[in-house]
């Protein structure tokens, strides 16, 4: 994508789908959901961080302004929530979103980014 026009628009996106997702969300009756917890990544956090990759590796000149930043974040941070939750974890991440672009493009894999993320599940609990 190098359309630069629409990135903001995939910014408002990606936070009304979390803030829809946040507003659906019942934790689980009994954790830990990793289906669930993967379609967290797959539908929310993956496309969320891709919005920042994208504009870095195709779109050199696209500049992101101080609310585009703070919706990025509230939408990444908010699915890296709803993540532990199912997990049956209450956490309040505040990752960056380029901490999560690097991470993503080390190890093309989202749910080893939220994982790492969050430390959620534990290493070697037989959930990760």
């Amino acid at each position: 994508m190098t359309d630069t026009e629409s990135y903001p628009a995939r910014i408002e996106s990606a936070v009304e789908r979390y803030r829809a997702d946040r507003d659906a969300f019942d934790p689980p009756d009994d954790p830990p959901t990793p289906d669930r917890a993967m379609e967290y990544c797959r539908e929310g956090l993956g496309p969320t961080v891709m919005i920042y990759v994208d504009a870095r590796a195709n779109d050199w000149g696209v500049r992101f302004s101080e609310r585009e930043f703070d919706l990025l974040h509230e939408a990444m941070n908010g699915y890296l929530s709803l993540y532990t939750a199912c997990y049956g974890v209450e956490t309040d991440p505040d990752a960056t979103v380029r901490e999560a672009a690097e991470l993503l493009l080390d190890t093309h894999n989202i749910r080893d980014v939220a994982a790492m993320l969050t430390g959620v599940p534990e290493r070697g609990t037989g959930d990760d």
